[in-house]
């Protein structure tokens, strides 16, 4: 944790009992490691210096989420084994994009928490809750007395029931905001259950009766050729390839890759495979804290050869030399 970054309330629990964490980050590796449990990764997409917040409280079964991000970024990842997840926006000024498919503030994201893909754009924030699959299934039969939909298998956005969302919103947030102000409430288990069941049916109450996505199967499509072209992009990191090569790997035109990318991410190829590089780049300086090592072999095993031109590039994404996030790191 960089100094800072500032642990604001923790329970300090044991492990499996109810607890809570608020955290303001400037750095989105401790952001997406800050995270109890989940297995995430963060890519900064845009330029601009890293902040967030993050307020998760677990309660037997369900963990309740507000996340505010001010940068673009492409979060990927796991929540866990047997969870499924439900979310919706807060802000946003364009659209979310969650395993291509487009989320603004009237829609829902749901399904397994595994292999989560979520493009988010700048000044971003979301409210969620996490779900374990027993718990799921078993409020699933008592509401409705039958087991849980196909559509909980695949990982989705679909419009929210619009009389329901907007109260959901209210509801949620000043639920959390109650079980902070009164933190006791994570030891009285006959209220804290109570307060469980209500938000999680008041969340399964939005979700659509009907759900169809038509095109579900072309977005995972395109999804798929993102996938193999990030792969390729990253095989060989100290040589980056062009574009043509990336379509000549993966069969696919140039045409068709931008449009992909632009449906899964919301950016160009080229913009991509930078920022990616640079994220990287980012890591290996903050982890290398051996004073002989030269930023010039570091940005190099990235590509990045003219030192000069890496320097402006960096700075440009992140609001600081590459030599000020060396300094910082061995000072932390």
């Amino acid at each position: 944790m960089t100094s800072s970054d500032s642990l604001t309330t923790s329970t300090g629990a044991p492990m499996g009992a109810p607890w809570l964490r608020n955290l303001r980050t400037s750095d989105i590796d401790v952001h997406a490691n800050a995270q109890s449990d989940w297995a995430l990764d963060y890519e900064q997409l845009s330029r601009g210096r890293f902040s967030g917040d993050i307020n998760h409280i677990q309660l037997p079964g369900v963990r309740l989420v507000h996340e505010s991000i001010g940068c673009a970024v492409r979060q990927r990842g796991s929540l866990g084994r047997g969870q499924y997840g439900f979310a919706v926006a807060l802000e946003q000024a364009e659209e979310a994009i969650f395993t291509g498919q487009r989320l603004d503030l009237a829609s829902i994201m749901l399904g397994r928490s595994e292999n989560l893909d979520l493009a988010s754009p700048t000044g971003f924030s979301l409210m969620a809750i996490v779900v374990d699959g027993e718990l799921l299934q078993a409020l699933w039969r008592q509401m409705y007395q039958k087991s849980l939909s196909a559509w909980s298998d695949r990982q989705l956005v679909v419009r929210a029931n619009p009389a329901n969302i907007e109260s959901l919103r209210i509801s949620h947030l000043a639920l959390m905001e109650h079980i902070r102000a009164a933190p006791a409430l994570l030891v009285d288990e006959p209220r804290l259950l109570r307060c469980r069941d209500d938000i999680l049916m008041e969340w399964l109450a939005t979700i659509p009766e009907s759900i169809c996505v038509p095109e579900l199967k072309r977005l995972e499509s395109r999804k798929r050729v993102v996938d193999r072209a990030c792969a390729f992009m990253l095989r060989r990191p100290e040589d980056p390839p062009s574009i043509l090569q990336v379509c000549d790997a993966i069969g696919s035109s140039p045409r068709k890759l931008e449009y992909c990318f632009q449906d899964v991410l919301g950016v160009s190829p080229m913009k991509y495979l930078r920022a990616i590089r640079l994220n990287a780049v980012r890591r290996d300086i903050k982890r290398n804290l051996d004073p002989a090592a030269g930023l010039h072999d570091i940005a190099a095993r990235w590509g990045f050869w003219n030192q000069g031109q890496f320097a402006s590039v960096y700075r440009q994404q992140f609001d600081e030399l590459p030599s000020q996030t060396q300094s910082r790191s061995r000072g932390t």
